[in-house]
């Protein structure tokens, strides 16, 4: 009896020392006979859902990108609804396009009359803090009021003309927005002090923005009268320029010269010069 004890507790021994050399062996021993066969046992990472997330907006800027690119290289054919929102419109591009455009254009707009104020000291210059207030205001309005309107005027021509099918409203709006940004690197390049170049790269982005408008809208009012869509289309063209154009006159150009005070007449006259001619009363 005392050698089976004396064995036993030997026993006891050498697994405690096995257990303290290798703690996983005990629970991958239990692991294995616990799995059935023919199955594995998948561990789950807490951070699972964190990578996830990562990868959902890795591909959301991905798509941000990707319409940026779009709108600046429009071309005929290459629907900008269909071929990069794909019935997914953000606000978060059109969102952001819009605070950096009218931040640019109100500081850049100062920079103009401070860079004029070196080249002739004669402007007076003060910091103009609401011109920030002006663009964000402008813009924003532009981006969704025109829109709106557009869309509305789209859906009443839907029941006029049962063929055309016209985009949605958050759709008018993401087209709107992402057509804005080709502007954001044309108001830094308005800070060359060259007046023709100015209008030519205002031009130019002009000219790109529109195309984007047109080539999208066009397949939806192809549908229509030939009268309506060339009035619905010159009309879009036609706010999308006084934009431009009321953005260029408000916020670039320079403030008035200020009027020098008129020089005052010399107190005393040159020597070398006679005296004026004096009246005497005549008396009788």
């Amino acid at each position: 009896m005392a050698a089976a004890d004396e064995l036993a507790f030997h026993e006891f021994e050498e697994a405690s020392d096995l257990l303290a050399e290798t703690p996983d062996a005990a629970t991958t021993s239990g692991s294995n006979q616990l799995t059935p066969q023919g199955h594995v046992a998948v561990a789950v990472d807490s951070g699972g859902s964190y990578g996830a997330e990562e990868e959902v907006e890795e591909s959301d800027r991905t798509a941000v990108l990707d319409r940026i690119r779009g709108s600046l290289l429009p071309r005929p054919g290459h629907n900008f609804v269909r071929h990069h929102l794909r019935n997914r419109p953000d606000l978060y591009g059109p969102f952001w396009i819009c605070a950096t455009l009218a931040f640019v254009l109100a500081v850049t707009g100062n920079l103009t009359l401070v860079l004029a104020q070196r080249r002739d000291p004669s402007i007076h210059y003060s910091p103009q803090f609401h011109k920030v207030t002006v663009a964000g205001v402008t813009i924003y309005c532009y981006v969704w009021l025109v829109p709106l309107a557009l869309w509305a005027f789209l859906r009443w021509r839907k029941g006029v003309r049962e063929r055309m099918g016209p985009y949605t409203f958050l759709e008018t709006v993401c087209v709107y927005g992402y057509s804005l940004f080709v502007f954001i690197p044309t108001v830094v390049l308005w800070l060359i002090p060259v007046p023709w170049l100015q209008w030519l790269f205002g031009g130019l982005a002009l000219a790109l923005s529109a195309a984007s408008l047109v080539f999208t809208l066009w397949p939806v009012v192809r549908e229509d009268t030939r009268a309506v869509a060339a009035v619905l289309l010159s009309t879009v063209v036609l706010l999308h320029a006084l934009l431009a154009v009321g953005c260029k006159f408000y916020f670039f150009q320079p403030l008035p010269l200020a009027h020098p005070a008129p020089p005052t007449q010399a107190a005393s006259l040159s020597p070398d010069l006679p005296p004026p001619p004096t009246s005497r009363a005549h008396t009788t």
